[in-house]
Parts: structure tokens; sequence; C-alpha cells
């Protein structure tokens, strides 16, 4: 049987990752997921595609969301009162324009050393409504696209063979940043098809391939950056047709619930996988 084997939230998109036992899945994802965002001076988002050493930045938010916290091994931490309810200002995401509340100095100012270049820290506003692309509409914070992003253990292992068998080194599961780790499917690249999942008390619909880009280059840990792999390896079995290498799936939202590692993953309907009839299996 299926079962979750991993559950992961980004509550600055781009920071390192907060692994946990159990987690709300609300309409925009995990709770806390991607709510904070690093902007430029001018509002323009930060990513690891440019700024690496976001990874460095370990957050720590309180469970009722008031308090962030925010640390390096170098820089030591600052805490942030968050605000929900300060001046709202534009930022930019991937050329699109949205709302974002300052965080405040120290914050930022803290930001600036770390990346050592202008930075400033704002949270996505209560009202913020957003609808994600995809064979299912959803919403999310400041994610890339939809609000959860899923990939099988079976689908690393595959990669992972394929990158030794090439003389590349295994990659763990955390360099391509996903919210639910799947164990239990035989078939790598399930979560191709599964349309329609139920985990725990929430539902989940499929809406996209997950196209991967320059930040699985990304050591997570120390936040070196090299390339070509992955995507090198990638390109040999899962090109999209609309371009890109795909590894994973982004789903949205249907019912909102509570969902634990160990939970039973059940999907209630397939379809076919885009890539049908490319998983890369032997």
């Amino acid at each position: 049987m299926a079962k979750v084997a991993g559950l992961l939230y980004y509550p600055v998109k781009g920071g390192a990752a907060v692994s946990t036992e159990a987690a709300t899945v609300m309409p925009a994802g995990l709770a806390h997921d991607r709510s904070f965002l690093v902007v430029s001076e001018q509002g323009v988002f930060r990513t690891q595609r440019r700024d690496p050493r976001l990874a460095l930045i370990a957050p720590d938010v309180s469970a009722d969301g008031e308090y962030l916290t925010l640390r390096t091994e170098d820089y030591g931490s600052v805490r942030v009162d968050v605000d929900t309810t300060g001046p709202r200002q534009d930022i930019d995401l991937f050329g699109t324009r949205y709302q974002g509340i300052d965080q405040g100095t120290p914050a930022a100012e803290w930001l600036s050393d770390v990346l050592g270049a202008g930075s400033r820290l704002v949270r996505v506003p209560p009202e913020h409504h957003r609808i994600t692309d995809g064979r299912t509409p959803g919403t999310s914070g400041y994610a890339d696209s939809c609000a959860v992003h899923l990939i099988s253990r079976a689908s690393l292992d595959l990669l992972n063979g394929k990158l030794v068998a090439r003389g590349a080194q295994a990659l763990p599961m955390p360099r391509f940043r996903p919210n639910i780790v799947v164990d239990g499917w035989d078939e790598p690249h399930t979560e191709d098809r599964a349309f329609r999942i139920r985990i725990g008390d929430a539902e989940l619909a499929y809406a996209k391939l997950a196209i991967r880009c320059a930040v699985v280059m990304v050591n997570q840990e120390t936040a070196a950056k090299a390339g070509p792999e992955p995507l090198r390896t990638l390109a040999t079995y899962r090109r999209a047709a609309e371009g890109g290498v795909a590894f994973g799936a982004k789903y949205a939202v249907l019912q909102p619930g509570e969902i634990s590692i160990g939970d039973a993953v059940n999907v209630t309907r397939w379809e076919p996988s885009e890539l049908q009839g490319r998983s890369g299996q032997p």
C-alpha cells in the first residue's frame, strides 16, 4: 500500500525545508508553505536559480504563524514578529504582479547580509487570491505554481539508478523540494497518472507535471551549484512536450484536511500520463 513517507513545507520561498510528522493541508497547500518571499529592493522575487544561498536559510514559523525565525550557521538568527496588516506593496513573481506585506528592517538587513545583496522579506496578504493553472485549477501562496508538489520514492530510485550508471552521484529527495513523498508505488512516475488522491482528510487533484529548473542543481545543504546533473540525465527520458524535463507532479487542493506520515495514499481516479510510455523504465 502506498503511504506518505515525507511531509515538507518551505515557509520562505527558496529557503530550507521544514520536515514534519503531520500537516494541515489548506487550499493553498501545506500550512505556512511559501507564505514568505525574499525580494530585491525593487520588489523582484529572489530564487535559488540566482541566489543559491537562500538554501542555507533555515526558517522556523510558530504554529499560529505570528512569529518567524530565520537562521544560518554563519549569520546567527533574526526573529520576525509577523505583520499581516501593514501596507501592501507590489512584488514581481515570474513577471506577474502580486501584493506583499513588508516584514521590517531587521529582517531586511539580515537577509541582505546573508545574500550579499539588498533584500526585503514580504508575507503573502490574507486576501491573496491567485488562480493557478493546469488540468485542475487551484490557488497557492508564493510557490512557483500549484499548491502541492508530490514525488514518489520509486521515481527517485529510477533516476538515481540512471545517474549512478552514468558515473554521477545519487541524489537525496530534498534536492527536488517536494511537499509530499510517497512510498509504496512500484512503478516510477505513478504520480503522473494519479489524477485524484485522498490522503487523511485531504483530497488532491492533478494539475500538471513538475517541470524542473536549475534549482535541482543546487546542493540544499551547502548551497553549492553545479551542473549538468540531474537535468542531463532527466533529458534522456523525461522530456516534456512543452519543453524542459519533468520530475514529480503538481496538485491542486480539492478538500483541505489533516495528513500525517504513514497515511495511506488512495488514488480514486487514474488518467493517462502526459508522458505515457516515457517513464524511463527498461
